[in-house]
């Protein structure tokens, strides 16, 4: 038995150290397939107490609070959990005491900028006020939507913040009213009450389709995937409405609105713009279509002129003209309207729309040929 071994049995109580019964063999500097692995009990608050010569309860206070109890004893408890590598059980704490520091956050998939530069947002918001951010995918599937919100508010997260993804989150509507708030980020929540956060998406459709008519462009084409949410149903309401002030009513001849994943929009674009009426200027409604527009034209003589929904890497590089928005700051102000709401569940629900800007780069500002 190793000497560190045998100085711990020295200074723990009996029952503290708890031995496996496989072999113990002395750990080589680098292990090798085969090596025997030896598995440790884990030590419970009962044992920090024996080690430090303290009553359970003056543990419990300690990792709960801390300022009431005397800075000796505090340094004394510290070290037994460091030897024995306790680590406290901040769930059940939580349930103990009726409330939780965690913040479940539900987004789509992890690949995607735009969702992992909201959370970022977000998390920085909550860390500064003592919370932490658990995030979880959906894969952008309403089913994936459901299942994950029920393992987050098993976990009894103090609240619920999502993209929603489904037509209906009325299943939450029960879990809200027991005083979760559930606030909605990017697109509204359907059949619940609930605070939310979004962009100014008509107005910044309108502004991109404005800017490529006033180059001359009246066969402007919109494509994005999927197209059944609420961001997009606002895009294309602008768009359509730009165009409709320009006197143009046949947009729908170039209009692709998507909802099927397995769909590139690379290819829809490229049959698009091989048209004997191809569109003289292309919309982009999201960074993925605006990134597979690029892909279809860039071996054209002349393509299209591009305006993108959504900044990314390299837009700037590439010179590609965006409807630009800060996703930071979206996860940041949804951070800071969840910490309002649980400090008061109650009120009126709020919407704060965040504004969009038109970035010129070069891609928008071709006029037709």
């Amino acid at each position: 038995m190793c000497a560190d071994r045998q100085r711990l049995r020295r200074e723990c109580p009996q029952n503290v150290l708890r031995e496996s019964r496989v072999r113990h063999v002395a750990f080589p500097s680098v292990f090798q397939l085969g090596d025997t692995v030896t598995v440790q009990q884990r030590a419970t608050l009962d044992d920090v107490a024996r080690l430090a010569g303290v009553s359970p309860k003056t543990v419990s206070r300690v990792y709960s609070h801390r300022d009431k109890v005397a800075l000796p004893t505090v340094e004394r408890v510290l070290s037994a959990a460091k030897r024995l590598r306790f680590r406290p059980n901040s769930i059940a704490r939580n349930l103990r005491g009726g409330g939780s520091t965690t913040v479940g956050f539900i987004m789509g998939e992890l690949l995607n900028p735009f969702y992992y530069t909201v959370a970022a947002g977000i998390e920085s918001e909550l860390s500064a006020s003592g919370f932490t951010l658990i995030v979880a995918t959906t894969d952008d599937s309403a089913e994936g939507e459901e299942r994950v919100a029920d393992t987050l508010l098993a976990q009894r997260v103090s609240a619920l913040m999502l993209i929603p993804v489904g037509e209906d989150q009325s299943y939450l509507e029960g879990e809200r009213q027991l005083g979760t708030p559930v606030i909605a980020i990017d697109r509204p929540a359907r059949n619940l009450v609930a605070d939310s956060v979004v962009l100014e998406n008509r107005h910044g459709a309108f502004e991109a389709t404005a800017s490529l008519i006033s180059y001359g462009h009246r066969r402007i084409a919109y494509v994005c995937n999927p197209a059944s949410t609420y961001t997009q149903a606002e895009r294309v309401r602008g768009y359509r409405e730009a165009l409709a002030v320009a006197g143009v009513s046949d947009s729908q001849r170039w209009e692709r609105l998507l909802d099927d994943p397995s769909v590139a929009p690379e290819e829809v674009i490229r049959e698009l713009v091989s048209r004997p009426d191809a569109p003289t200027a292309i919309v982009a409604g999201n960074n993925r279509c605006c990134i597979g527009a690029l892909r279809a034209i860039r071996e054209m003589d002349t393509p299209p002129a591009l305006i993108g929904f959504d900044d990314f890497d390299t837009a700037d590089i590439l010179g590609v003209s965006v409807i630009s928005h800060d996703p930071l700051e979206m996860g940041r102000r949804a951070a800071r309207l969840t910490l309002e709401r649980m400090g008061d569940p109650t009120g009126f629900t709020t919407q704060v729309e965040l504004p969009t800007r038109l970035v010129p780069r070069g891609s928008g500002e071709r006029p037709p040929l």
